[in-house]
């Protein structure tokens, strides 16, 4: 399979939280750069966290301090925590390489975070 495998979205009120799960079944997945990205309706899809291979991380701006990206090597699995969700963050997640390559994107998990 190509493509990975997003889980974990939901619906959750503001401040809530949710663990995002992506597989991605590839022999070289410990080589790679890997990044959660998000559509929010009407918007474009944009970079939300990135991890790269030796486990650096980097984040947007707007959730700084509030998700966590990580990565277990041996499941090829990346993962997003994400605390103190706000109504802005309502959006189809997905996982993609960084950089994101066209043929990688899957189905995405929808998160609605509403009260």
């Amino acid at each position: 399979q190509v493509q990975p495998v997003e889980s974990g979205g939901g619906l959750v009120q503001p401040g809530g939280s949710l663990r995002l799960s992506c597989v991605k079944n590839t022999d070289i997945f410990s080589f790679l750069h890997m990044g959660w990205y998000r559509q929010a309706p009407g918007k474009q899809r944009e970079l939300v966290a990135r991890i790269g291979f030796k486990g650096e991380t980097n984040y947007e701006d707007s959730v700084k301090g509030r998700f966590t990206i990580s990565r277990d090597n041996a499941k090829t699995t990346v993962y997003l925590q994400m605390n103190s969700l706000k109504p802005e963050d309502t959006a189809v997640y997905y996982c993609n390489t960084f950089p994101e390559n066209n043929i990688f994107w899957g189905q995405g998990t929808q998160v609605t975070v509403s009260s």
